[in-house]
This record gives C-alpha cells, structure tokens and sequence, in this order.
C-alpha cells in the first residue's frame, strides 16, 4: 500500500452510507416495503458491513426503517397516524419558529431568503420536483434558523429528514410557492403574529396535501 494512501475513517463511511441511503429512501429509490441487506449494501458501497450496520441503525432512529421481523429490515410503510403525528410536532414548532422570525430577522436573513424563493420559483417553472423539495427544505430551515434560538433547531433536525420523505409527494407546486411567498412577506413585516398564523395556516394546508398525496383521501379533522 502506498504511504500515500488515505484510509478513510469509520465514522466517515458510516455517514457518507447513512447519507445516500436516507437520499435514496426520501427520492423513492428505495420504496416501502424494501429490503436492506447488510452484505449486498456492503458490496455495493465497496465497504464493510460494520459501518452499514451502524447506517442501518441510524435510519431505524430516524423513523426511516424498522425491523420487519428480528433479521429482517425494511423501508417503513408510512401510515396516516406517522403523517398527523410529524405534522402536529412541526406545528408546534415551525409556528414558534415563525414568530421568533419576524422578530430577529436581519435585511441580511431577508435577503437570503428572497433568494430561495426565486430559485423555488425557477425551479416551479421547470417541474424539477428534487430542485424543489431541496429548496423548499432549505428555505424552511432558514426560517427556522432566523428565530435564534439553537434548541429549537436541534428539536427539528431529528426529524428533518422524515419531513422532506413525507412532503416531496406534495406535488402542488404553484401553491407552495404562494404559500412560501406569502409567509416569507409575513416575517419580512415584523409582525410576530401574522408571521405565526401564516405559518400555520402552511402547515395545515400541506398536512392535507401530503394526506392526499400518500393516501389519496382528505384526512379526517383532528386538530
């Protein structure tokens, strides 16, 4: 082996393995319903199946997979009880988020955010679904990181991921976009009120959509 040769740390695999499969299962590559085999990922990625495990073990964190019975781990099939459960969460704290924004946000914040809406906007036009799911995710986390408040961002990250699974059916592009405008006018206003009852006015109306789009029904009112 050369001395030149870099071996790539473990815990660098294990990310760079978790990281494509949590983008394959969110993308649809994986489906639910789908098998992960230790080996046959371990053959794929050109690794060893010790950081394949601890992969696996983090999508099973991550609400992404589950046991199907003790030796056998697949993609979990989502049911209408896992959407209303993330959505009430995101509500609690998206809205929260919201608020905190129109009162801290900087013209620099402001800016940032304009711009997504224009790539959001770009990316509409064209129907590039995966450009729009990845600016839509963005433009929420910067909302999100707009209110300053660190603990609020760490209470979200966990369940970032199942979000953007979850709400990259939601093919009612022209809409969001609407929605994103108006929210993004709300902070920019300064006023934490309307900023909130924008925010969760967006979180009911994409609840909905989500429902329909994975189950093709209206949900039942809950909240």
């Amino acid at each position: 082996m050369s001395s030149t040769t870099k071996i790539e740390p473990l815990g660098a695999v294990r990310e760079r393995v978790l990281a494509a499969l949590r983008q394959e299962i969110i993308a649809g590559g994986l489906r639910p319903g789908d098998r992960l085999v230790e080996r046959e990922l371990a053959e794929r990625f050109g690794v060893s199946r010790v950081p394949v495990r601890e992969a696996i073990r983090a999508l099973v964190a991550e609400g992404f997979v589950h046991f199907e019975t003790p030796r056998r781990i697949v993609v979990r099939r989502l049911t209408p009880q896992d959407v209303q459960e993330l959505f009430e969460l995101r509500e609690a704290l998206e809205v929260y988020a919201a608020g905190l924004a129109a009162s801290r946000a900087t013209p620099e914040d402001l800016a940032e955010v304009e711009q997504l809406l224009d790539r959001a906007a770009a990316a509409t036009e064209a129907g590039d679904a995966e450009a729009i799911t990845d600016v839509n995710s963005l433009l929420h986390d910067r909302i999100v990181a707009m209110a300053g408040n660190a603990l609020l961002i760490e209470a979200l990250e966990p369940v970032a991921g199942r979000l953007r699974w979850m709400t990259r059916r939601n093919e009612e592009w022209p809409q969001l976009l609407v929605e994103h405008r108006e929210l993004y006018e709300a902070i920019a206003s300064g006023d934490p009120e309307r900023a909130r009852a924008h925010a969760l006015a967006h979180v009911r109306t994409n609840y909905e959509s989500t429902v329909r789009q994975l189950f093709g029904e209206d949900p039942e009112p809950t909240y």
